[in-house]
């Protein structure tokens, strides 16, 4: 059947007119892919919790576990990525890394220079004074939160922190 609209000719059909979006279908797919993953890592987080957590504290405080990788050893953007996969089992992206570096050394915690390894130049980043007061004062910080805080308000030392 054809029908006329504004001067268009459509035609209509009652498979078109009632079958399902074909995007709905892919969304579905997408949203089990989604769930399926969800369900891994809850299953992950219960098989190893303490790697679980070291490797959520590194994400979260990537900049401060590169800066303490770097003040073991000045290094390059690749060791520093291989570094951190041997370590926690993360891969970072060169695309993450390196902006992350360069923001670093912008705020002053890095430094670095250029040397030529193996034929090739290479950008070493070594830490400044700067980088390594926040290392302190990182570590500063975990050390406050391992006390806890009993409900009169008086700091205990946490079983954690003995």
């Amino acid at each position: 059947m054809k029908r006329r609209y504004k001067g268009l000719c459509i035609k209509k059909t009652y498979e078109s007119i009632h079958e399902e979006p074909k995007t709905s279908k892919i969304f579905n797919l997408k949203q089990q892919r989604i769930l399926e993953k969800g369900v891994r890592e809850r299953e992950k987080l219960t098989e190893n919790p303490e790697e679980e957590i070291v490797q959520r504290i590194i994400r979260n405080f990537l900049d401060i576990q590169i800066l303490r990788l770097i003040q073991t050893q000045p290094m390059w953007g690749y060791t520093i990525l291989k570094k951190i996969e041997t370590k926690y089992g993360i891969k970072i992206r060169h695309g993450a890394l390196y902006p992350l570096l360069n923001s670093l050394k912008a705020k002053g915690f890095l430094k670095s220079k250029k040397e030529v390894k193996k034929g090739r130049i290479r950008k070493i980043y070594e830490i400044t004074p700067k980088g390594n007061q926040l290392i302190e004062s990182y570590y500063n910080a975990l050390k406050q939160q391992l006390e806890t805080i009993n409900l009169e308000g008086r700091r205990e030392k946490s079983e954690i922190g003995s």
